[in-house]
This record gives structure tokens, sequence and C-alpha cells, in this order.
């Protein structure tokens, strides 16, 4: 993260959080819910020296950004996102966020309130629509979630799982189909196929089956692609795109 990337995220927060009015006028969760929140929760200090109309603690802030390691930076955004209850002005930030990130030459972007190393618009927009589909996919999204979390984490990423979650999402869906809420993946897939809901092409059953075969464990199957070791963010960015893609083409076909 050069300066200039800092230099342009502060002031985006600065701007959006410290200086607009609109948010600084909002009750119980507005600007003084947001500063006591990052200085207690956040930054860790001392909730009795907390002052809520001193400008240090923005100042505190702004030093963070010039000096924090750069996974900090994108920490503390997404702390800011996931604090706040208003999504109107929550949705504008990570949007104006995500047009410095692109303008500064960033690999990174919000995709639903974290901070993640995509960039291609096409790929977003498909994990944020299985993100957002109706609440009777509940399980569905709730999967692509937890596969995206544990992709991103920046600390401690677990790829392996967030590959499962994410061949698990279209599992769920085809669950949810079939109406079989116990079939496997391959046995969904196969009812689906047989009530006519949707002709697959033989290549693209098989390779969903394949994916399948590779990542889970009600199959006993173990290959090298799972091995914790050899995987990387590609492959679990992979499997979360191309699943994802799957969840929303079902969906689109199936007129749920």
């Amino acid at each position: 993260m050069d300066q200039d990337l800092r230099v342009s995220l502060w002031s985006v927060f600065y701007l959006s959080f410290v200086k607009k009015e609109q948010f600084q006028s909002m009750p119980s969760k507005g600007y003084g819910h947001l500063l006591r929140s990052v200085w207690f929760l956040f930054l860790k200090k001392p909730i009795d020296e907390f002052e809520a109309n001193s400008r240090s603690l923005v100042d505190t802030i702004k030093t963070g950004f010039i000096e924090w390691e750069w996974f900090c930076v994108f920490d503390f955004l997404e702390f800011v996102v996931k604090i706040n209850s208003y999504e109107e002005v929550i949705d504008e930030f990570m949007s104006t966020c995500n047009r410095h990130l692109e303008r500064e030459v960033s690999a990174y972007r919000f995709v639903d309130k974290q901070i993640v190393e995509i960039t291609s618009e096409e790929e977003i927009k498909e994990i944020e629509q299985v993100i957002n589909v109706d609440d009777k996919f509940h399980g569905v999204r709730q999967h692509t979630k937890t596969a995206l979390s544990l992709m991103s984490d920046r600390k401690t990423p677990d790829y392996r799982n967030s590959i499962k979650e994410s061949i698990s999402a279209v599992e769920s869906l085809c669950k949810i189909i079939s109406r079989d809420p116990k079939a496997t993946l391959n046995k969904a897939l196969d009812s689906i196929e047989k009530t006519g809901s949707i002709k697959f092409h033989p290549a693209q059953k098989k390779g969903y089956q394949n994916l399948y075969g590779y990542t889970s464990d009600a199959e006993g199957i173990r290959h090298a692609l799972m091995d914790k070791e050899t995987l990387s963010f590609e492959d679990a960015k992979y499997m979360l795109v191309v699943c994802s893609a799957f969840v929303n083409y079902l969906i689109s076909k199936t007129n749920l």
C-alpha cells in the first residue's frame, strides 16, 4: 500500500464520517457511536479516557493510516462498515473506497463488507448476487459468506474450508431445487435432471460432480487438490467465483 492509496482512503473515511453532517446528526449509532467503538473496540483504549468531541482521536486514526501495516488499514475500514447500521451511508462509503482502490491500481476491493483480493467487476457481481439472494436461500447465502470470510482473512486464511463452503453453497441450493434435504450434490443434480427442471450439458454436470468429489468428506475422497499445504488464495477464489456463478445460473433456470 503506497502513500497515495493511504491518503486517498483516509480522505474517503474523513469525508464520509468525520465531516459529513448527515452522518454526524444521526442518533444512537452515528458519529459518536463510531468514535466510541473505534476507541474501545478497535484501538483497545480504556473507555474512561474516551472524549467524544476530542480532535485527538481523529488525529490518532489519521496517524494510524500513515503508520499502520497495510492490512491494519484494511482491518480498520472493514471495522467501520461492520459497526454501522446505516446501510445507505455504508454502501456509499464502500463504493467510494472501491473507486479509489481501482484508481490507485490496488489488488483489493470491498465485497460484502470485506476487503478481498478481487478486482474483476464480473467476479464481484457474481459473489454479491448470491449474498443478496432471498431469505428462502439462507443456507446458500451463509455458505457463500463463510467461504468469502475464510478466504479473505488476512491473518489466518483457511483456503481449504473456504473451498468446501463454496461447494456447499451449490449443494445447499440443489437440495432445495430437488426437494431432498438429505441429498448429496451428485444425487441432487441427478434428481433435478430427471424431473426436467434443468437439462445439464454432460460435461457441465460431470465438472461439478468432479469438483464435489475432490472437496467432499462425505465421499471419503482425498486428493492432492485439497491438501492444506498446496492450496492458495487463487484456488479458493476460483471455487468461490465458479460456485457463485453456478448458483446464480441454477436460480435463474429454475425461477424459484
